[in-house]
């Protein structure tokens, strides 16, 4: 099943490659497929804790290299979220017409494999081709079709994520070595690794920057708000949406686990890092007049928060976390797609020059409020759920820590309300007073995500349910392994 869901967008970016003209339509059905056959996998799940749909199969057997794959809840929902945001990214483009569209849409859906793959390998080489392979294709789109300073932006991108790519690669071939016996880059071999706490350090400095290079985490985002800026919609969807999910799943799978010493050592300094991730970027997102960069520093802010509930090592934390990941995608696809729409209806996305939206366009403002109650996590919205979690795991470890933490909440309402105001309210300037209401085709993106919003936050015990055992195993073997508390 994990193969199928990995071969369907790779066939379709082929197909799609030599379409032409037809292949955002082609590309969009390829997706539809991909989100269908996702679904069949959820009936057939059992949530039991244990990894679903595992292919064991040799791919270099001389060193210990094979094709493994398979999922446990926390890896169904990733591929789940991967599966329903693709299909609205693809769509949501439809309204623009992009130079060499064969070749922007198979790297769109080859970004999709590429990231299905990151989320059910079980083989640590594996792991690293997906996750190298999920990059690629960012990097062109970004390149080829982002904006006027596109070339430099993207050169940074890449310095930054191939340092942290080297890193991991220096990390897990050091690990294949210490491996028992024959030397194996299995999940479940580099688990059973006993390491000194001065390897366990090094190990779980080496993931934790490729990790929190990705995601982004304090300073090592300096990357991510020219990228979001300067890319197209699609491509910032992706990346936020999407992609920085990589890092937050590659801490839960292969960090915690592994360098468990390490988490003794310097989780403190992790969860420290992650709170300032929310602290500094809320407050740069105050005094931002761009609407998608703000955004942006708005999304550092929330994976912040998600990182430090991961570093709590509570049931809770890790569960705000996993839940947050999918209400973050949803809720950051939906804000950039509306930072789109005025940007291409009114030609600027400077929020002073923007107003009165709501007497000429009520459909809009209706979801656009919808969009940021979500985001600053008011209750019956899918963000209030993941919050609360993450907010409670950080409190079973410090106090103070969760003070912090909850400032995201209460900066985020100032920022996002404050842009609503000057976006949406007041009276109609001369850029706003022809503003067009929401279009069908802009309607199939957003009221999908608007009912996501509200069905998790009214309901979100399936999720919950759905992932508690898999997160229950790792912290498991977490404690097993000697993991401690960061804090008393």
């Amino acid at each position: 099943m994990i193969s199928i869901l990995i071969l369907i967008p790779f066939v379709a970016a082929i197909v799609v490659l030599f379409s032409g003209e037809k292949a955002k339509t082609i590309s969009f059905y390829a997706a539809i497929a991909e989100l269908i056959v996702s679904f069949y996998a959820l009936t057939l799940f059992r949530a039991d804790g244990g990894m679903q749909f595992v292919q064991d199969y040799w791919w270099i057997p001389s060193l210990g290299i094979s094709y493994t794959v398979g999922a446990d809840g926390i890896s169904m929902l990733l591929v789940l979220l991967t599966t329903v945001l693709t299909p609205l990214i693809i769509y949501s483009s439809f309204s623009h017409n992009y130079s060499r569209p064969g070749l922007f849409y198979s790297l769109i859906l080859i970004m999709q494999a590429a990231l299905i793959g990151v989320f059910t390998a079980l083989d640590g080489f594996l792991f690293y081709v997906f996750w190298e392979l999920a990059l690629i294709p960012i990097y062109l789109i970004c390149l080829v079709w982002g904006g006027k300073d596109r070339v430099r932006i993207t050169l940074k991108f890449f310095i930054y994520t191939l340092f942290g790519s080297l890193l991991m690669l220096v990390a897990l071939i050091w690990l294949w070595l210490q491996t028992p016996g024959t030397h194996s880059f299995a999940l479940e071999a580099l688990y059973k690794i006993q390491l000194t706490p001065g390897q366990s350090g090094w190990i779980f400095w080496a993931f934790f920057i490729s990790f929190a290079i990705k995601m982004p985490v304090f300073p090592f985002h300096t990357w991510q708000p020219d990228t979001y800026t300067d890319s197209p919609t699609p491509g910032t969807m992706l990346l936020s949406g999407i992609m920085l999910k990589m890092g937050v799943y590659g801490l839960i799978r292969w960090l915690l686990p592994i360098a468990t010493e390490g988490i003794g050592q310097w989780g403190w300094l992790a969860l420290s890092l992650s709170l300032v991730s929310v602290l500094y970027a809320s407050i740069i997102a105050l005094v931002q007049k761009d609407f998608k960069r703000l955004i942006a520093f708005s999304s550092i802010a929330h994976v912040g928060l998600i990182s430090a509930g991961v570093f709590s090592l509570s049931l809770q934390g890790t569960q705000g976390a996993v839940i947050q990941m999918l209400n973050h995608g949803i809720n950051v696809v939906g804000l950039f797609f509306i930072a789109d729409i005025l940007s291409t209806r009114l030609k600027t996305r400077e929020m002073s020059e923007m107003g009165g939206i709501r007497l000429v366009a009520p459909r809009f403002s209706a979801v656009f409020i919808i969009l940021v109650m979500a985001s600053i996590a008011l209750p019956l919205t899918n963000g209030f759920v993941g919050e609360f979690l993450l907010i409670n795991g950080i409190f079973q470890v410090s106090g103070r820590m969760a003070a912090v933490a909850g400032l995201t909440i209460i900066l985020g309402a100032v920022y996002m309300l404050t842009s609503y105001r000057k976006i949406v309210l007041g009276d109609k300037q001369a850029r706003t007073a022809l503003f067009a209401d929401l279009t069908p085709q802009e309607k199939g993106v957003l009221v999908p995500l608007v009912v996501l919003i509200i069905a998790i936050g009214v309901y979100p015990s399936p999720i919950l349910r759905f992932a508690e055992p898999s997160v229950k195993a790792i912290l498991g073997i977490i404690h097993g392994h000697g993991g401690m508390a960061l804090m008393n």
